[in-house]
């Protein structure tokens, strides 16, 4: 079955004309939570800049372990390592981060401690890695990607969909967040499923967090004063509010830094059409 991707004609960016804010030298591009093997030149560069980035080992901050398969919808994106997450829709599609991208991957499903072979994974290669037509990895607007499988996954009780949203979940809407990784604790088991509860925060609090950087396909999500977030090795990850998969782990400003909260691709937007994928599945995001 093809692949349909519909949009509206035009798309004005809230906050501003289109990279209006991004002036060379002077503002510096959102820095995804992808994880990946250029940590320390990464580290090196951030030295040298002065910014508040964190280093890109660093995941879930704050939260806590989730109970073992109590986010069967989660899955592992590998490619000899794990690089980011995503969330399964149906037995033949993932859901994730457009900057995730790569030409094949393979998922990891059915996972908890992704050091140790539990007996409940499933491996499936990608048969397609199809990016949004509209993404822009300079400022990640629409940074959403659909992985088809090459074989469909079986559901089960390690394994299975999360809904798609009906609606879009309101500010103040609280949501779960998962990812794998270093925690920034001494205590916590980062190669196990690390979740964190947040809340949606308004347009005015993400704006104000990043000026002019927020497009109508980004939400915020997290505390304004710090101190519980996700982070790089969470990227394409979900966020599930009232069971519902409302947003996918995207960028920001270090990890769990006041003031800069964690900023997540929208999988539905008002009065937006769909973006439809099969014959019985809709993704809604307006493009």
């Amino acid at each position: 079955m093809e692949v349909y991707w519909y949009f509206e004609l035009s798309s004005i960016k809230r906050g501003g004309t289109p990279n209006s804010a991004y002036i060379p030298g002077v503002q510096i591009n959102p820095f995804h939570r992808q994880d990946h093997t250029a940590t320390m030149i990464s580290l090196v560069f951030v030295l040298l800049i002065g910014t508040a980035f964190a280093t890109e080992d660093d995941k879930i901050v704050g939260g806590y372990e989730c109970k073992a398969y109590s986010q069967p919808h989660q899955v592992s994106l590998n490619s000899g390592y794990h690089f980011c997450g995503g969330s399964l829709v149906n037995e033949n599609w993932v859901v994730s981060a457009a900057h995730c991208y790569k030409s094949r991957v393979e998922v990891r499903l059915g996972e908890h401690n992704i050091k140790v072979t539990e007996g409940s994974e499933q491996f499936i290669s990608s048969s397609r890695v199809i990016r949004h037509p509209n993404y822009s990895a300079y400022d990640l607007d629409n940074d959403i990607m659909l992985i088809k499988l090459s074989k469909p996954a079986t559901i089960n009780t390690y394994v299975q969909p999360v809904a798609l949203p009906t609606s879009c979940a309101p500010a103040g809407t609280m949501c779960t967040v998962s990812g794998w990784g270093n925690t920034m604790s001494s205590t916590a088991d980062g190669d196990k499923l690390q979740c964190l509860n947040i809340p949606i925060l308004s347009y005015s609090d993400c704006n104000n967090s990043y000026p002019g950087m927020i497009t109508n396909a980004m939400f915020c999500a997290g505390y304004l004063e710090g101190g519980k977030d996700s982070c790089q090795g969470d990227s394409g990850g979900p966020v599930v509010c009232n069971g519902e998969l409302q947003g996918v782990v995207s960028w920001g400003y270090g990890c769990a830094e006041p003031g800069n909260p964690g900023v997540y691709a929208k999988v539905r937007r008002k009065n937006c059409f769909p973006v439809v994928f099969e014959k019985n599945i809709n993704i809604h995001t307006s493009l």
